[in-house]
């Protein structure tokens, strides 16, 4: 079996390629952050019902991943592979213990590296520090493991980025906290700088809310699927916002992409990405029918990797590999 690891907002996703198919398997992050290496290990392999030895290789996402700009074997990388954990997003110490528990095993792994200002992508799109995390780098792999050399997808949940692909290769990213908000997380505007300038909250605690939630009368997102399920015009205006601000995101890649020669197809992923009403709208808004990833498509895209790296693959999305099979 070839295994990848998803290192998401809420969960660990582990996804399973075998002859007979894929298998899947989350573990809440709370839940993780609980748990010795041996449960961890114990508890992926059996929710995907293999034993570790069966294990050929499997492909992990750890936090920003800006510490590396290759796909490396997990066992020999720093500092988990990133510059720091500080920065944006929410902690709870799950990716760490799953990343320390695989690194301790048998288990052959390599670790995905994000996109950032050393990776080599378009270098227009290096003005940033930081463009996405690996894992998306797993949604894009899903992705262009359709038999699509050139697309653009973006991953619509608690945040949202939006990653560019052309000729198989990566071309650039948009980050949560430079473009269009999620449902939770967005970039700082004025009024968040300011409060941030005034002591009253950190600029991760402005980027934790500054998704449409923030503008809404509403406290989660099952409240707010829910009232849209009831027509509420606060909940309509919302996922409205979701939707917009996520076609511009993708229509501002395509800009990138056309100069590099392609378009782009449209593929969505994410909770919210793959919600009906956000499918629909972003579709009105570009003139296209955007494909549907899931949830599970980092966890599958990242399996994908460790399949076709085990196969002899010395390049993945443009990224070398450096892993001795």
């Amino acid at each position: 079996m070839f295994v990848g690891v998803d290192h998401g907002t809420n969960a660990m996703r582990f996804a399973g390629i075998e002859k007979d198919g894929v298998k899947t398997f989350e573990l809440p992050r709370s839940e993780v952050a609980l748990m010795s290496g041996d449960e961890i290990i114990s508890s992926f392999t059996s929710g995907l019902g293999v034993d570790i030895t069966d294990i050929e290789l499997a492909a992990v996402t750890y936090s920003m991943g800006d510490g590396i700009v290759a796909i490396e074997d997990l066992k020999n990388v720093e500092a988990r592979g990133v510059v720091s954990i500080e920065g944006v997003g929410k902690k709870t110490g799950a990716g760490t213990l799953v990343f320390d528990a695989i690194r301790d095993s048998v288990m052959p792994a390599v670790l995905i590296p994000g996109i950032h200002s050393k990776s080599n992508t378009d270098a227009r799109m290096n003005v940033f520090s930081h463009s996405t995390s690996p894992e998306k780098i797993g949604i894009a792999y899903n992705a262009r493991c359709k038999g699509v050399d050139d697309l653009v997808v973006s991953d619509i949940s608690s945040n949202t980025v939006t990653v560019g692909v052309c000729g198989g290769r990566l071309a650039g990213a948009i980050d949560a906290c430079i473009f269009a908000p999620g449902t939770q997380h967005g970039p700082l505007d004025l009024e968040a700088i300011r409060n941030v300038d005034a002591g009253k909250c950190s600029a991760n605690q402005a980027f934790m809310n500054a998704g449409v939630l923030s503008r809404s009368p509403y406290s989660s997102v099952a409240e707010l699927l829910n009232s849209l399920d009831d027509g509420e015009d606060e909940a309509v205006l919302a996922m409205e916002r979701i939707s917009l601000f996520a076609a511009m995101e993708i229509a501002a890649m395509q800009v990138l992409m056309e100069d590099l020669g392609s378009r782009g197809k449209v593929f969505l992923a994410g909770s919210m990405g793959e919600h009906e009403f956000v499918v629909e709208r972003i579709g009105r808004h570009l003139g296209v029918r955007p494909d549907v990833l899931g949830k599970w498509s980092a966890a599958i895209g990242c399996a994908e990797i460790a399949r076709d790296i085990a196969g002899g693959a010395v390049h993945i999305l443009g990224l070398d590999v450096h892993f001795k099979v």
